[in-house]
Formats: C-alpha cells, structure tokens, sequence
C-alpha cells in the first residue's frame, strides 16, 4: 500500500513538472510574434558626423602694427563689403602728410615764381636782341664802337643765361612737385593701412583684439565667415566613399535642432582618405543658409546615395545568417523555415528584397529568450 502511494504520488509530480515546463517553457519559448513585410520606397542613405565650417573664412589681420584706436562692431555682428571695422593710430603718419603737402604748395610757388621771372626775361629779350642786332649793322658800318656792341652782345648773352636758368628752377620746381605728389600718394596708401575695412558680406564669428590693445603686423583682429559658403565638414566610411557623387541630395541635422532636417547638397568629396581612421571627408552645403549658425557646432548628415520604389521591405533586425546564407525566417503553418533573400538594398532600418519571399509572407520576431530555430521546427504563434 505504501508503496503503491509512493508511486502515485511520484507520477503525479512528474505530470505537473512536465505539464509546467511544457507550458510555462517550452510553450514560451517556441511561441513567436509574426510581422509581415511591408511595401514601398527605401531610399538608400549615407550618414556622416561632423562639424558645421564654411569654405570662405576670412582672417582679418593688421597691415601695419599700431595701437588700436578705435573699433566699431564686435563678435557675432554682420558686416558689409567695404565696412569700416577698426583704425589704428598711425602715430605721426598724418603731421608727415601735412608736411608734404606744404612742400607740394612751396614747390608749387616756386615753379610759378620762376615761370614769371622767366616770361619777364623773355621780354626783356626781345629789347636787348633788337639792341644787338642795330648794333651790329652800326659796327659793320663802322659808326659803332666794338666796345659797345661787345656790351650788347654781353647784355644778350646775360639775359639768354637767366631765361635758361628760370627754365632749369621750373623744371627742378615741377619735378619737386611730381616727388611730392607720389610720396603723399604713398603716404596716403601707408595711411589706409592704419583702417581696416571687410573684404565681404559676411558674419564675424571671433574678435581677437580689443580697444587699445597693441597689435603687430599679420596679427588676427577678426574672423569674417561668408554665409554663403557655409556647410558642414563630415566624415564617412571610405568604404561609402566610391557612392558619393557631388551634387547629391542630402540633409543636415545640427545638435541644436536635432528634430529638424535642414536640405543641403554635396558639394566637394576630399580626395585623400584619412589613413588612421580609414574615413573621408566631405563638404555637404547648406540649400539655404539658416538664420542662425555656430562654426564648429556637431552636425549629422544624411546622403541619399539610392532611391528603390515600390520594393518589398524587411526590417534589418530580423536577418539572420543560417547555413552560411543570408534571410528570415518565417511561418508557415506550424513550423519555422529559414529563407535565403536576395537583397537589392539596404538603409539603416529596412532592407529591399529582390527574391526570397513575397508580401505576404509571416516573418518571426527573433529574441534572445526564444528557443534557437531550425529548419522545419514546430513553433507557436
């Protein structure tokens, strides 16, 4: 009898294990969620970190070293072409102009003063030549001393002398004069260094001096972006690299507007790919420029690279590799069957199926708490 009760009682625990474990873990573990493929466009893209730069940026430096005098916009200010965006003080620069232009005015006067004392002469000239030529007729009819028409050959050759000489005081008058226009030329072009003005439209995006701070020559005072060129630096898998053609469409995400795509373009692919990292860098230019930007601000890129239409699609985390192929697996009926695909494309999420199963087919949700799949195996649904 004890015996017997024994018995009865072990089976009846075996009965419950086994019914538990049936239900509680084999029936769990075999039993999958089923989704079906969907169908539609996959566009095929290539995606880059990286930071937003510009091709134009300006550094705007000092041509001659000097105390800055005055400044006028700052930081984060836009600017014109032809702004005026800081003076230095050209220190004695101005007094040498003066005294330049007043060597301009003497010369000027001299030249004049010597043009009316030669037109004065020459005037004279005309009395004293016809003197010498009377004379000369009288000598040769001898009712004229030698002596006194040597004199008026004297008086003619005097006054020849001091028309020549008034010539040569307007020549060195004139030519002092040329001197002085092209050193106050100089002057003025030495002058015009002492302010800076923007070579562009643009945005300042660093001021490296301040009032009366010293800078020398070559020295950085600004930093001047062309909106107009900006875009964002980024780098890809080079293995993506042979993809990239300029003129692809693309979008940018910055790290400020993570939830807004901005339209942009490629517009350079760098030709030398980084050895360490085994990237390539690329441009990506902003379609329009955004009314606010950060130089060096983390960015994402998106390249479509493809655009698939009307394609069957597979969610990329439901392949599998099995028996050294690449598919799903499926339902049909009550049992699980692994199916080669032949893929046409593949995106970040979803993968386009050229063969392998249709629309209707049921694909298995793999998790790792389910029992490993085999060909053929009894699942629950």
């Amino acid at each position: 009898m004890n015996n017997y009760l024994k018995y009865t009682i072990a089976g009846f625990v075996i009965i419950v294990g086994a019914a538990f474990f049936y239900n509680k873990v084999y029936v769990i573990k075999s039993t999958f969620q089923t989704v079906k493929p969907t169908k539609g466009d996959l566009i095929v893209t290539i995606r880059g970190i990286g930071n937003v730069d510009a091709k134009n940026i300006y550094t705007i430096t000092a041509q001659s070293g000097g105390k800055i005098e005055q400044i006028f916009f700052d930081e984060g200010d836009s600017v014109k072409k032809g702004d005026l965006l800081l003076s230095i003080d050209a220190v004695d620069m101005p007094l040498l102009v003066d005294e330049a232009k007043s060597s301009l005015a003497k010369a000027g006067y001299e030249a004049k003063s010597a043009k009316e004392s030669k037109e004065a002469l020459e005037a004279q000239k005309i009395v004293i030549e016809s003197t010498h030529m009377r004379y000369k007729k009288l000598l040769e009819q001898k009712f004229l001393s030698q002596a006194e028409y040597d004199k008026a050959k004297s008086d003619l050759d005097n006054i020849n002398a001091q028309i020549a000489s008034s010539k040569a005081k307007i020549g060195s008058a004139h030519s002092e004069e040329f001197r002085l226009k092209k050193s106050i030329e100089a002057l003025g072009a030495k002058l015009q260094r002492f302010k800076i003005y923007s070579p562009v439209d643009g945005y300042i995006i660093s001021k490296d001096a301040e009032l009366a701070s010293y800078v020398l020559p070559s020295s950085s005072i600004f930093k001047i972006v062309d909106p107009k060129t900006l875009w964002v630096r980024a780098n890809v898998d080079e293995r993506a690299a042979s993809e990239l053609k300029v003129g692809l469409k693309a979008t940018i995400k910055l790290r400020s507007q993570p939830n807004e795509k901005i339209l942009a373009t490629l517009q350079r692919v760098v030709a030398i790919s980084n050895a360490v990292t085994l990237e390539r860098e690329i441009n990506v230019a902003f379609d329009t420029t955004p009314e606010k930007f950060y130089i060096n601000e983390q960015a994402e890129v998106n390249l479509e690279v493809a655009h698939y239409k009307d394609v069957i699609k597979v969610p990329i985390g439901l392949l599998r590799t099995y028996k050294e192929q690449r598919g799903v697996w499926v339902a049909e009926g009550e049992s699980a069957f692994f199916k080669p695909l032949e893929i046409l494309a593949q995106s970040d999420e979803e993968v386009a199926v050229k063969s392998g199963i249709n629309a209707d087919a049921d694909l298995l949700e793999l998790e790792a708490n389910k029992k490993p799949l085999s060909d053929g195996m009894k699942i629950f649904r």
